[in-house]
């Protein structure tokens, strides 16, 4: 059962990487819902925290989004963690729609969708909203980058329009990492070619910290937009 003391954050992507990082930092002193599309994944989540539910959901099918977001009744904070990378061709030469119907999908789409769906939540609770962007977001890509980046460009400038609007009522922040130790790194660098160095790369756990920053802001305060780099220059 929820603990009604604690204020309640949804984290995407709970299960691995950045927001398995996030969801068990928050799990400190939050009630968390674990989202992702397995309960063989998010489970195990789940049964470490001190309080904490299963949020399973593909938030690729609008309507299972729709039906596991009209299940939720409280919320404080939405943390929209989950992101797919490219698989196959990234070139734009040779990479057809689905490649980029699959990233903007999932990395913009579902996740205006399921803040739609959960506004109302965070309006009455005056919560925060937190997207997971990346450094892409805010850099120019190379050669083979231009999907994943369009869909993180694409995601910055959907924060600010929804920051916005929501001034005042939901605070909004966009934190962009840079590399971060995860297998979704260690696969966008073998599709690139090279060389993967764990040292070399940013702690999930670093980024977590980002998270909790922006959350613990005093009432008067919203941080915008964090990015946060790793100390390695390559």
């Amino acid at each position: 059962m929820a603990d009604s003391t604690l204020r309640h954050v949804l984290v995407t992507g709970g299960s691995r990487g950045i927001g398995r990082a996030i969801a068990r930092d928050l799990g400190r002193d939050h009630h968390v819902l674990v989202g992702g599309t397995r309960a063989q994944t998010v489970d195990p989540v789940v049964a470490e925290l001190p309080s904490a539910e299963p949020f399973i959901c593909d938030l690729a099918d609008e309507y299972a989004t729709a039906r596991a977001a009209s299940a939720i009744t409280r919320l404080d904070a939405l943390v929209n963690c989950a992101a797919v990378g490219v698989q196959g061709p990234g070139a734009i030469g040779e990479a057809g729609r689905e490649q980029w119907r699959r990233v903007l999908e999932i990395d913009v789409v579902a996740v205006a969708d399921l803040t739609r769906l959960l506004l109302p939540l965070l309006r009455s609770s005056h919560g925060d909203i937190v997207m997971i962007n990346s450094g892409s977001g805010f850099n120019r890509p190379g050669p083979g980058g231009g999907i994943y980046a369009a869909a993180k460009y694409a995601l910055r400038a959907l924060t600010h329009a929804l920051r916005e609007e929501e001034r005042g009522v939901v605070r909004v922040t966009s934190i962009h990492p840079g590399r971060v130790d995860t297998d979704m790194q260690v696969a966008l660098q073998a599709g690139s070619g090279r060389p993967y160095v764990a040292s070399e790369h940013l702690r999930p756990e670093s980024v977590a910290a980002t998270v909790r920053t922006a959350l613990e802001a005093s009432d008067e305060a919203m941080i915008e937009e964090l990015s946060i780099r790793p100390v390695f220059r390559r």
